[in-house]
């Protein structure tokens, strides 16, 4: 066989040391084998061997002799190509692609660059000055490299196999490039109209360098990309002159409906479109039609020069609004798309050229930014809403993490994309269920009920099923009355806290396997404890009455949201008590000026044990073990198990300390608590007098009263269950970690944390086996990592649809972003955006903006004078500490930490929902 059929200046063989590392002979070998032409057939001349194999450097390769599992060869966008030239119908223009074995012997030629690759790993992404410096460097160093006479004679004789004098696109092809998880889309550069091989080769050397642009660069520090990881291949393709181009996306981009394709279509070369240059006509197809089209004023277009590059030409204005497809070639073209989407096995992003009514396809990459469909092992139509957005997590969990919530959780869930979805379907089917569904998911979430009730809209979708049984709760919950007896409270409590002592004493002797059959029935008795009717009875008590105040008491009083003053300092809250211990905790330190110090120049999690050599250290160690002890189980997303706690990870706690040190005087979380107290016994007597005047006044008074104490009694308890899961997740935690490190001292794992890319079950069969796939962890970890990019819809379809539920709102200011109200008054202030916690630098009267706030960020409450989220809903932690706290809080403003800049000075209306960016 010749090397890539294009003959011997394709190949070369390079004599091998016998003293050479075994991986790098593995790797060299893998590289011909996957060129297919391990035993050196290719037509080159033996340069000499490797442990008395032949290794191959292959610096050129057809398109065709090649595939989408060589992106190690020929990077992402060759391989694709290679992929596309093999099915059966698809027209890819000839051409053949320059190898990474060619690019790293570039590199190789100019020792500097490894140094300056050192310091480019070192920049902050943001660092924008230093990046383009550094990166122009090494730009001019590689397109300075005179191509070795060897190389340039491979590409010229691949050139002269094609047409020497024949118009190319010379096209960068990187190695973390148009993968599933990554597309690195136009970070590297491409060339169009390349004629003559002197040009191709210059060319093959720009596009070498462009691995280095400044936005490439700046992608793989934001995406975790080391840059000695990734190699460049280039594509040298025969030109297509066409009379359109455009973009076929297999699913819908902006919805992410994988039945509904969209194309984009423009005059000329596809570059007027990718450049913005032009607005393309969009065609949108379903079920085999085209549901929707819009026909754009295409003005412009670029069209390919004679003697090489490309220039703007104006569209002649007769021609202007003229469909750049006919329908029959719109549907063609969908037709195209679904069998290279069949081939790839996931939704492409495809470029197009139309030339002579014939279709040829440059370029089909994956789509990355949608959002993956959980697996339901049937055809039907599902409905899914988030999981995330209730619990006020919507980062990616880890797989151990949703496994463990999966096995713990009272009801099915799915995983998509890292996080978890509850299938609601049955009940939107049922008519009995469904209202009260909705009546919940609005009271919790408008955005969700709305984006139910879009889907429902569509007759189609979630059949109407006759009725079976009882439905589902009705509208504002389901729950037997309860007497608001504090006893009750006491109760739960007591059988949580004996539960989990006997948790944590029963599993101290569990090791091995054994320690798994025992977690297994630990996950029923933690269901068992959240399954008590009296727990959730409990629960819902607390919620029904804060409903019922305040629909009742704006249809009697016109008062909006008067449950936020009611429930100030409502007893048992276990996190806002977390959040006023914290300020306990500061009392005792703030007195300690070298104590104060030490803590502002902490970074080590040892720090505790320094403190004790600091004149009140011992104090403040004390204080700081104590509130661990209460509270050490919790974190930031703490619903993840594998997510650090405070006891692990102590230096979260000290920013917030510190800020309390310097923002609140001594005695200040049980002065504010008793201020809170106070407030909403005015609020009550307030309330019940004014009722009292009114016809029937002493009925609806003496029912104002009955919820006023349900609400005080069990809003509180509201946020204990979820302390009590967390709780149960730290010991669980504890003993799996022990289990991995078993497992890393018998070299089953390179480090513990691999346990936490693996399900609770698949953990269970290494510890039985004794050995791990190294190569699902690392799948595992790129997964993760690439689904931070992606944004969790609240309603999510099996279509693959992310349904946006809106506010059907009218009375808002213009300008203003529109939110849930959940938490009344009206607060002017410095917004500061934080999306990490630990990056907390508040100062008193600020209004603190974020996506979401779990229970672990109440310990930043007691320091803000208002509240907005991205994220949540009336009866989420952030609402429910919020209104206990008193302060106006919007939540669920989507993009509402883009939309406000840090330090802006803005206006949060608590009791109305919106917020006004202030001049």
């Amino acid at each position: 066989m010749r090397a890539a059929g294009l003959g011997g200046a394709a190949g070369r063989l390079v004599r091998g040391k016998a003293t050479r590392d075994e991986d790098v002979r593995d790797k060299r070998l893998d590289r011909a084998w996957d060129a297919g032409d391990p035993t050196n057939q290719c037509g080159a001349t033996e340069h000499g061997c490797l442990g008395g194999i032949a290794v191959i450097e292959q610096y050129v390769v057809d398109l065709q002799e090649v595939d989408e599992t060589q992106v190690a060869v020929v990077g992402g966008k060759g391989a694709h190509l290679g992929g596309l030239s093999r099915i059966e119908g698809i027209r890819v223009p000839a051409g053949f692609c320059v190898t990474t074995d060619a690019f790293r012997r570039i590199m190789a030629e100019a020792p500097s660059i490894d140094d300056r690759l050192d310091e480019l790993s070192h920049l902050n992404p943001d660092d924008r000055d230093g990046i383009r410096t550094l990166s122009a460097e090494i730009r001019r160093t590689i397109e300075g490299i005179a191509l070795p006479d060897d190389l340039a004679a491979a590409i010229t004789h691949a050139l002269a196999q094609l047409g020497e004098q024949a118009a190319y696109a010379v096209r960068s092809s990187a190695t973390a490039e148009d993968l599933p998880t990554a597309s690195f889309a136009g970070q590297q550069d491409t060339y169009l109209n390349v004629m003559g091989p002197a040009a191709v080769l210059r060319h093959v050397s720009r596009c070498w360098a462009s691995l280095f642009t400044e936005r490439a660069v700046t992608y793989r520090l934001r995406n975790g990309f080391g840059h000695r990881t990734v190699d460049m291949a280039v594509v040298v393709q025969r030109m297509v002159f066409p009379h359109a181009a455009g973009i076929l996306f297999t699913a819908d981009p902006v919805t992410g409906n994988r039945k509904v394709a969209t194309v984009d279509a423009g005059f000329g070369l596809g570059e007027a479109l990718v450049s913005g240059l032009v607005n393309p006509d969009v065609f949108k197809v379903r079920d085999g039609g085209i549901v929707a089209r819009t026909i754009a004023a295409k003005q412009r277009a670029v069209h390919a020069l004679p003697a090489g590059g490309t220039q703007e030409v104006a569209i002649a204005p007769e021609r202007q609004e003229q469909p750049a497809l006919t329908d029959a070639q719109v549907m063609r073209l969908v037709r195209l798309g679904r069998r290279i989407e069949a081939h790839f096995g996931r939704p492409q992003d495809i470029e197009w050229c139309l030339v002579d009514d014939d279709f040829q396809i440059v370029q089909s990459r994956p789509i990355t930014t949608l959002f993956p469909i959980p697996e339901s092992g049937d055809q039907e139509n599902h409905v899914y809403v988030s999981v995330g957005h209730g619990q006020m997590m919507t980062d990616p969990m880890k797989p151990l993490g949703f496994s463990m919530w999966q096995l713990t959780a009272m009801v099915p869930m799915h995983e998509a994309g890292g996080r978890l979805f509850v299938d609601v379907t049955p009940r939107l089917a049922s008519p009995a269920s469904r209202a009260g569904l909705l009546e919940v998911m609005g009271r919790g979430d408008p955005l969700i009920r709305d984006a139910l009730e879009t889907v429902l809209d569509r007759d189609d979708f979630v059949p109407s099923l006759p009725d079976a049984g009882p439905g589902g709760p009705p509208a504002g919950g389901a729950s037997a009355p309860i007497e608001a007896d504090p006893a009750i409270v006491t109760e739960l409590i007591e059988r949580s806290q004996v539960s989990i002592a006997a948790l944590g004493r029963d599993i101290r002797t569990k090791t091995g396997p054994a320690l798994f059959d025992f977690l297994l029935e630990a996950f029923e008795e933690h269901k068992r404890v959240l399954g008590d009717p009296l727990n959730f009875q409990a629960i819902m008590a607390g919620m029904d009455a804060t409903w019922w105040l305040n629909d009742k008491l704006q249809e009697w009083l016109g008062e909006k949201n008067a449950a936020d003053t009611l429930t100030l300092s409502a007893p048992g809250n276990v996190t806002s008590e977390m959040g006023l211990a914290l300020l306990d905790v500061a009392d005792v330190i703030r007195p300690h000026a070298e104590v104060v110090a030490f803590l502002q120049g902490v970074e080590d999690e040892g720090f505790l044990d320094e403190l004790a050599k600091l004149a009140g250290g011992t104090e403040a160690r004390d204080a700081i073990e104590a509130y661990l002890d209460l509270y050490g189980m919790r974190c930031v997303g703490e619903i993840d198990i594998t997510r650090p706690r405070w006891r692990e990870r102590p230096t979260t706690l000290v920013p917030a300390i510190l800020d309390n040190v310097r923002n609140f005087e001594p005695g200040a979380a049980e002065r504010r608590f008793e201020q809170g107290r106070q407030k909403a016994q005015k609020k009550e007597q307030d309330v019940l007098a004014r009722l009292r005047d009114l016809p029937d006044g002493d009925r609806k008074a003496d029912e104002a009263k009955r919820m006023i104490d349900q609400v005080r009694t069990f809003i509180g308890y509201r946020e204990y269950p979820k302390y009590g899961i967390v709780s149960r997740y730290f010991v669980y935690k504890q003993a799996l970690l022990e289990e991995a490190e078993r497992l890393v001292q018998a070299d089953v794992l390179s480090e513990k944390e691999d346990v936490f890319y693996l399900t609770f079950q698949e953990l269970h069969d290494v510890v039985r086996s004794n050995q791990v796939d190294d190569r699902l962890i690392r799948r595992r970890k790129d997964a993760f990592r690439s689904y931070h990019a992606l944004t969790p819809p609240r309603v999510l379809t099996s279509d693959g649809e992310a349904v946006t539920g809106a506010y059907r709102r009218d009375d808002v200011p213009d300008g203003a972003l529109v939110g849930l109200p959940v938490s009344a008054g009206t607060i002017e202030g410095r917004a500061r955006v934080i999306l990490d916690m630990a990056d907390a630098d508040l100062e008193s009267g600020d209004i603190l903006v974020t996506t979401f706030t779990d229970p672990s960020w109440s310990t930043l409450f007691v320091g803000i004078a208002g509240l907005v989220t991205e994220v949540g809903g009336l009866m989420t932690h952030g609402a429910v500490i919020a209104r206990e706290y008193g302060l106006p809080a919007v939540v669920g403003v989507e993009q509402a930490t883009r939309l406000i800049r840090d330090g802006q000075r803005i206006r949060v209306h608590g009791t109305d929902g919106y917020i006004e960016i202030l001049p």
